[in-house]
C-alpha cells in the first residue's frame, strides 16, 4: 500500500483499494493505522478523505526513494497508476 501511495502521491481509499485489487476495509484500516504511526497524513477534501506520505515524517526523502526504487520492477502496479483518473469521479454522474 505504501509503495502505491509513494507513486501516486495522493490517493483516497476507493482508488487504492482498486488498484491493489483488495478489499476497502482493509485499506481503510491499515490507511488509519499507518497515519496513526506517522506515515502518513490524511486530509478532508469535501467528502473524500485523501491521503499521502506524511511530510513531517523524520525520514520522508528516504523513504520516497526507497519506494521509487521498490517500484521500478513492478511493471503492472505502475502502468495501473498512471492509467487512473487524477481526482474521484462525481457522485451519481454515470459512467
Amino acid at each position: 500500500m505504501l509503495l502505491a501511495l509513494g507513486l501516486l502521491e495522493e490517493s483516497f481509499p476507493r482508488e487504492l483499494a482498486r488498484i491493489l485489487a483488495v478489499p476497502l476495509n482493509g485499506v481503510q484500516q491499515a490507511l488509519r493505522r499507518l497515519e496513526d504511526d506517522g506515515l502518513v497524513a490524511g486530509r478532508l477534501a469535501g467528502r473524500t478523505r485523501l491521503y499521502r506520505l506524511n511530510p513531517r515524517y523524520f525520514a520522508r526523502r528516504e523513504l520516497s526513494d526507497y519506494l521509487r526504487r521498490l517500484a521500478e520492477p513492478e511493471a503492472e502496479l505502475t502502468g495501473r497508476i498512471e492509467g487512473l483518473r487524477k481526482r474521484p469521479r462525481r457522485a451519481g454522474k454515470p459512467k
